[in-house]
């Protein structure tokens, strides 16, 4: 993996503000998109909202994150538009169309807050962020496919990744050897209002084999 892209906001960044990082001479520095250029170059990342089309099957869901399988299973989060909670969900593709969701074991829904799943191309893994009940803050966690297609119970990724800050959002680099995250906290003003502040980060992705269970 060479590049990749996020945004920034807050502190310097008065309003929302997307950075292009670039892996050269050993380490991350920011590439700079000449402004003409940002639009196409954008579309590397995202396509364009025209290109955007309805699966039927996820029309009147309220998804909030999905990740996608080597075989195009679709895993993702369904957002309970109550409370804010929800449950991670997959979709297998048969015969060229995605069939009827299904809701995961209690495996892995586990707490009152789930979200923001990746699978493993071989669908030999999945990490995802939750808020267990009795705690404050999300933590990683992850789960192995065992032989039979169930899932292992919810392992928490320790403390190489998760802190009492909130840490989401894990992927892992499309060559394997990456895995990143989001830590972050949420702030307040002076005024009462709140604000989301954290930053990208990135270790070996040695560190799922580690927690991979033992046959």
């Amino acid at each position: 993996m060479s590049e990749l892209s996020f945004t920034r906001s807050g502190g310097e960044y008065q309003k929302p503000t997307w950075i292009v990082m670039q892996y050269k001479n050993n380490q991350w520095i920011e590439k700079s998109i000449p402004e003409a250029d940002k639009k196409a170059y954008q579309e590397q990342f995202s396509p364009p909202v025209s290109h955007i089309q309805n699966i039927e099957p996820f029309k009147d869901i309220p998804i909030r994150g999905y990740t996608t399988s080597a075989k195009g299973t679709h895993y993702f989060y369904v957002l309970d538009l109550k409370d804010g909670s929800g449950y991670l969900s997959y979709s297998r593709l048969v015969d060229g169309k995605y069939e009827k969701p299904h809701k995961m074991s209690k495996a892995i829904n586990q707490g009152k807050y789930i979200a923001h799943p990746y699978i493993a191309p071989d669908e030999s893994y999945i990490m995802w962020d939750a808020e267990k009940e009795g705690e404050n803050t999300p933590d990683i966690y992850i789960s192995f496919r065992n032989q039979d297609g169930t899932w292992t119970n919810a392992i928490n990724m320790g403390d190489a990744i998760n802190t009492a800050a909130y840490e989401q959002r894990p992927k892992v680099s499309p060559d394997g050897k990456y895995l990143f995250f989001w830590r972050g906290d949420k702030k307040v003003r002076k005024d009462g209002s709140s604000y989301w502040e954290g930053n990208p980060y990135w270790m070996d992705a040695k560190v799922i084999e580690t927690l991979r269970p033992t046959r």
